[in-house]
């Protein structure tokens, strides 16, 4: 096959060149501009929430909610052991102690009871990550929150338009954070958000965010800042992406759908599973292969897809086999270790065709049914 198969890749055009173009000739490019605030408003109303404060990433978000809620040296923070690295890394940047546990073998998103089971007098906190977009078991997590007294930072930098019970993943703790980072469901280049129903700690994350300067007072500074700010020129970019996101969350379902249908009854490949009432934004969509049962490895399928022009990538390797974090995972992750061996995310990239998935889906039951 000659045509490109994108994994990730991100869907840009006219319009968002369109943007930018009227970022640059408004001389407005660095953190000073109207498109800014007007990201922010317009983020706020589709996901129904009170305030919006942007940011420089995904992970800036997950930092500055940690720092806003007063996280810190002697509290612990329970959040999953299959996800990328930044949750943990924001834990570790306050100084309190990440409490890394076990996933739903199913959902592959953090399970309640392992976060029941891991609570402590110090426990202050629980990150949820809505996995490849799909959304957490927010009701049995907000349960537990709610009876002991806990913060909840949802980590919904996958999973914009993502819904449980039509409520909007990262709309269900006291802070949601997104990214837009290259590959996600919409762009801005390298950004991210964070949303509350709390305006009073959106109005004072957006001073911390910018230097903790009061203004008001010229070059003054009375508390710890971050130079955590979204350029005018990312959130225009951002403005002319999330006016095409439900183009973008409609084509991605549509992939996800041509995955399940097409690679239904596959023996030994099965799909992430969503809650009763979940709806994924199905950021990367996935498989689980049972190489035992197939007697092959992920890694020999990976590399098949790879002669045939397809990329794929390998899940996240498990938060608490990281050298740095192997002392923070106080009971064996055992659900973790199986989906990273034996998963991998298939081409999920609105810049492919329906026909592109088709060979995809083909390619990977010959490989699987050859053996």
């Amino acid at each position: 096959m000659c045509k490109r198969i994108y994994l990730d890749d991100p869907n840009l055009g006219a319009l968002e060149k369109e943007y930018l173009l009227r970022a640059i000739d408004s001389n407005f490019v660095s953190t000073a501009g109207p498109f800014v605030p007007e990201f922010e408003e317009k983020f706020a109303g589709y996901l129904g929430v009170k305030s919006c404060v942007s940011t420089q990433s995904g992970t800036a978000a997950l930092h500055m909610t940690l720092v806003e809620l007063g996280v810190g040296p002697g509290d612990e923070v329970i959040l999953p052991a299959l996800t990328f690295v930044a949750p943990a890394n924001a834990v570790m940047y306050v100084g309190a102690t990440p409490v890394i546990v076990d996933v739903d073998p199913g959902t592959w998103n953090i399970s309640p009871a392992a976060i029941a089971a891991a609570l402590t007098p110090r426990t202050k906190a629980i990150i949820p990550v809505h996995l490849y977009g799909n959304p957490c078991d927010m009701t049995a997590i907000m349960a537990i929150a709610d009876r002991h007294g806990l913060f909840v930072i949802e980590d919904a930098t996958e999973s914009l338009g993502a819904t449980l019970n039509n409520k909007f993943a990262g709309t269900f703790g006291d802070f949601g954070c997104f990214s837009f980072n290259g590959n996600k469901l919409i762009t801005t280049g390298g950004g991210g958000m964070i949303a509350t129903n709390r305006p009073e700690k959106a109005e004072h994350l957006k001073f911390l965010v910018n230097q903790a300067r009061d203004a008001s007072r010229g070059y003054f500074h009375p508390e710890v800042g971050y130079n955590y700010r979204m350029t005018n020129l990312e959130a225009a970019l951002g403005l002319a992406q999330f006016s095409r996101l439900p183009e973008f969350l409609q084509k991605k379902r549509a992939i996800l759908a041509a995955y399940e249908r097409e690679l239904a009854g596959v023996a030994g490949i099965r799909l992430q599973q969503s809650y009763p009432g979940a709806a994924s934004a199905a950021w990367l969509s996935s498989i689980v292969v049972d190489t035992t049962e197939l007697g092959i490895t992920i890694g020999e399928i990976q590399a098949k897809l790879k002669e045939r022009g397809i990329p794929t990538r390998r899940f996240f390797y498990p938060l608490g086999e990281l050298p740095l974090y192997q002392q923070y995972t106080p009971v064996r992750c055992d659900n973790a270790r199986r989906l990273y061996d034996n998963g991998l995310n298939l081409p999920s990239s609105t810049l492919n065709s329906m026909e592109d998935i088709s060979f995809v889906t083909a390619t990977v039951r010959e490989i699987v049914q050859g053996r």
